[in-house]
């Protein structure tokens, strides 16, 4: 028989109230990821929205849970005006229309996961245990995925340091996310059940930890080979100095006096469009890299905007080129930033920006799966593109083949704020789900060596010149992510929403 303590009864006849308590625990909840590192915040903060989900019908609670998300993304992702505005060069209205459009779609996504949640449990505390982990994170995978998706603020993310991060090489970012609300719900529900039910809960409250704990102890992946010695350079130039024409040279010398300098290094990566030019303007800087290159030994991997033409139409991609002596290679972005990279937009609007001097074009989109870079003898790389590393299971399909992990990034865009933070936060993810290294090459930082286990050893300053040598060890193997995707733990949530859905019809 469940209960209802006074202090945590939200008043049904102040909707107003209550919805103004979610939004402010859903801004709280930013503190659970970086650079806050407040990991328990994500069972903690979410608990009055899920008693607001047992006490109300479905529509209330998907009101309060829209508001709950318009906290989080607002106060999440406020660095989007930063970019918009600060660094874009845009008017302020598009940036408040853009960010303010982008967390009304999120939190749209909330909605339906409280709808969701007060539709299957029918007031019933035990049930909150697993209906809310299946329907959170079926919503927070649809986010991830719908329309290109907008994976930011996943739960799992906060988790990278906490010993649920252990379930990240088993079950993913979305396993973990399943674990932190099994919790959250197992909390409320011993709060409100009584007898054996409150005794299955509360044990409920601890077995994820415990669980991520234990398999914090095996390690999925082995040693592959000798260890590497890697080179980060980043140059630190500020977004709204980087393009501007008496900086490209300077530039240019940077990097290359930087790589030559670090003539004992195998790999030396730049940033992602290291160099502020297109590859067509730049056939003879990237000769005389490959010269070095052949000299010295080394593999360089720089970023750039790599132009071609065909049938009569340039396309430009933003790539990672790779220089080692021989044959040149080149990785192609393949998830591009809508409004940022591609337009997806009619023709007529299109037309209005290019009058409004706003960038309109797009940039090409690489294929969905290219030959993994590397030099002959040495280790594969797998290479992802600013926020490319925010959608694992799109990165798959180098593994197990790649050894070490690359990625480039310009967060430049977001200046001082917690946006590369978080953005570092999920590059470890993808090193604990894949267990592989990771090597993090950024314009003005947070750049960085991760080791396998998610484990940073190694950054840099934000927005000065750095240059950083770390060895790096190649990995080989597979983790049961790896091997199996989130198919598991999306079948599980189906299962339980189905079963939830036939037994609410009844």
């Amino acid at each position: 028989m469940a209960y209802a303590p006074a202090l945590l009864t939200l008043p049904a006849d102040r909707p107003r109230v209550s919805r103004l308590i979610c939004f402010v625990f859903g801004v709280l909840t930013t503190l659970a990821f970086a650079p806050f590192h407040f990991s328990p915040g994500t069972a903690l903060f979410v608990l009055p929205l899920l008693f607001v989900c047992l006490t109300v019908s479905p529509r209330d609670a998907g009101g309060h849970a829209f508001w709950y998300g318009f906290g989080l993304f607002l106060s999440g992702t406020y660095w989007i005006y930063i970019s918009v505005v600060v660094f874009g060069g845009a008017p302020v209205w598009i940036a408040l229309l853009l960010m303010l459009g982008l967390t009304v779609i999120m939190s749209l996504w909330l909605f339906a996961a409280g709808w969701l949640i007060s539709r299957l449990t029918h007031g019933e505390p035990i049930l909150l245990l697993i209906v809310v982990p299946a329907a959170w994170v079926l919503v927070e995978w649809l986010r991830g995925w719908v329309l290109t998706g907008f994976p930011w603020l996943a739960f799992g993310y906060a988790h990278v340091d906490s010993p649920l991060g252990g379930l990240a090489p088993v079950l993913g970012i979305y396993g973990i996310s399943f674990a932190v609300m099994v919790s959250a719900s197992a909390i409320l529900s011993t709060i409100l059940c009584r007898g054996r039910q409150r005794i299955v809960a509360l044990a409920m409250v601890f077995l994820p930890w415990l669980l991520g704990a234990s398999l914090q102890l095996i390690d999925w992946t082995e040693a592959d080979g000798d260890s590497v010695r890697v080179t980060i350079l980043q140059a630190g130039v500020s977004q709204d100095q980087k393009w501007l024409p008496e900086n490209r040279q300077p530039t240019l010398d940077y990097y290359r006096d930087s790589t030559r300098i670090a003539t004992d290094s195998d790999i030396v990566v730049w940033p992602e469009v290291a160099v502020p030019s297109l590859s067509s303007y730049e056939q003879g800087f990237i000769a005389q890299l490959q010269s070095d290159a052949r000299e010295n030994g080394q593999t360089i991997l720089f970023g750039i905007l790599e132009d071609e033409q065909v049938r009569g139409e340039r396309l430009i991609y933003n790539s990672v080129i790779l220089v080692d002596g021989g044959a040149r290679q080149s990785y192609r972005k393949r998830h591009l930033v809508p409004f940022g990279e591609y337009f997806p937009v009619p023709d007529r609007v299109r037309d209005l920006l290019r009058m409004l001097s706003l960038p309109h074009s797009d940039i090409t989109k690489g294929d969905d799966q290219q030959p993994l870079l590397g030099s002959i003898g040495g280790p594969r790389l797998a290479v992802q593109i600013c926020y490319e590393d925010a959608y694992g299971a799109e990165q798959l399909y180098a593994l197990p083949e790649a050894g070490i992990l690359i990625n480039v990034s310009n967060d430049a865009w977001f200046g001082d704020s917690i946006a590369p933070h978080q953005h570092l936060q999920i590059a470890r993810m993808r090193s604990l789900e894949f267990g592989r290294p990771a090597v993090r090459a950024t314009n003005t930082g947070i750049s960085a060596f991760i080791d396998h286990r998610g484990e940073l050893l190694q950054t840099g300053p934000q927005f000065e010149e750095t240059s950083m040598t770390a060895e790096v060890q190649p990995r080989r193997g597979a983790t049961p992510y790896v091997s199996m995707g989130n198919l598991p733990i999306l079948l599980l949530c189906l299962s339980i929403v189905g079963i939830g859905w036939i037994r609410a019809r009844r």
